[in-house]
């Protein structure tokens, strides 16, 4: 059973601190076989933000055996990061772990020198500063999450869950991860390259995009482009595309490209359908482009992605 730890340090934002709690430490009966095997990890007399006092039998030195760490949040960006946390963190990815920071946890995984070099991603009001303080760190402040393979970041607060659920879909598939979105009453996938903060007069002035982009879902197979999509609003094709991406944050054509490799891992995850006929429901063409954007996406071809994930 994978191993998923979870850093509980003085301070810690119980909003943050709660989200892989909901993820991840509860037992999924008819999602998977084998979930995750969670544990808190926190030094003695530790307590939140809240005043809550975690209950585990696991110390920080714990992080150090598991498969996946998961850093909530840190008490504070101005302060200096608690030494044995930061030395525990260092000592798990060093033991190969899969480490996953959520809104300011990014500060810890600066300090422990693991985003050197590295894309990095925190809450956007802190964004800057996590840079200035550790300029070696490629931080982009404009994205949701980022999945940099062994180092996972994530935006604050709700993009929490976003990334939660995408290391999910990664360790279980896009219908388990879908069937625990719907569980939580959340969009079942947000790209991670999605903006984290949309202005409001923004989005008032994109109009409503929903029956459009209900509609794109419900026609992936067809040759969807820019200018068909504003035929359909009846707009401008300049139009739509500001409004796009006042709404979404992203290009229409970004949009569907996400949309069309979730449907193809559903596919592949619940049919026994051939790669060719996957990749044109999907809209994506044929076997050369599926495989194309599907590895450049997912990390895998499709073939590879079938055997972990088939039902």
């Amino acid at each position: 059973m994978h191993t998923l730890a979870v850093a509980v340090t003085d301070g810690v934002p119980i909003f943050e601190l709660a989200i892989p709690c909901e993820v991840f430490g509860y037992e999924r009966p008819g999602l998977a076989d084998a979930w995750y095997d969670f544990r808190l990890c926190a030094a003695p007399g530790t307590r939140t933000a809240a005043g809550f006092a975690p209950g585990t039998r696991y110390g920080l030195d714990a992080l150090a055996s598991a498969d996946t760490v998961v850093i909530p949040a840190c008490a504070s960006v101005v302060d200096e990061q608690p030494p044995d946390l930061v030395e525990a963190v260092r000592a798990a990815h060093a033991g190969g772990a899969r480490i996953v920071s959520l809104c300011t946890g990014a500060f810890v995984l600066a300090a422990a020198g693991l985003l050197d070099g590295r894309p990095a991603t925190t809450h956007w009001m802190h964004a800057e500063q996590l840079a200035a303080r550790h300029p070696e760190v490629r931080v982009d402040a404009s994205v949701l999450y980022i999945d940099d393979g062994d180092i996972l970041t994530s935006a604050g607060t709700a993009a929490g869950l976003d990334l939660c659920l995408h290391v999910v879909r990664n360790d279980h598939g896009a219908a388990v991860a879908g069937a625990l979105a719907k569980r939580l009453v959340m969009p079942a996938h947000r790209p991670g390259g999605q903006a984290q903060y949309i202005d409001a007069r923004a989005v008032h002035d994109a109009g409503d995009l929903g029956p459009l982009l209900d509609w794109a879902r419900r026609h992936l197979d067809e040759p969807l482009t820019v200018a068909a999509l504003a035929r359909r609003a009846n707009v401008t094709s300049r139009t739509l595309i500001r409004r796009f991406h006042a709404a979404t944050g992203t290009t229409p054509m970004a949009w569907l490209r996400g949309i069309r490799i979730d449907h193809a891992r559903e596919l592949l995850e619940t049919t026994a359908l051939p790669v060719d006929q996957i990749a044109e429901r999907s809209g994506l063409g044929g076997p050369a482009n599926l495989r194309h954007h599907f590895t450049r996406v997912v990390g895998v071809p499709p073939t590879a992605y079938r055997r972990a994930f088939s039902s």
